[in-house]
């Protein structure tokens, strides 16, 4: 998992199934869940890019994506948004919505 900035989130999001954990780093949920998506990364063995996006430090792209609460995760394929979960989201069920868009 790769931890990116506001100037990168274009680049990294436009092609392929990305999945976007969008944290702060005083959250403990958002800590639980970063263990969750090690173990999403991997199963789903490289297929997926999984990315972080600090809201702390990036407030213009949370507000972007209308993040409100933390974690957030937000499914890309090919730079468009296709799903978003808040809270806590259990690997399998993670691993699940992924599936569809690989």
């Amino acid at each position: 998992m790769k931890e990116i900035k506001q100037s990168e989130f274009t680049e990294q999001t436009k092609e392929g199934v990305c999945l976007i954990d969008f944290f702060a780093t005083w959250c403990a949920p958002c800590r639980m869940m970063s263990q969750i998506l090690e173990d999403v990364d991997r199963e789903l063995d490289g297929k997926v890019k999984i990315l972080k996006v600090d809201v702390d430090e990036n407030e213009d792209l949370a507000r972007t994506y209308g993040i409100l609460s933390i974690p957030t995760l937000i499914i890309f394929k090919d730079g468009v948004a296709k799903e978003k979960h808040v809270g806590v989201w259990l690997a399998h069920d993670c691993v699940d919505a992924l599936k569809k868009y690989l």
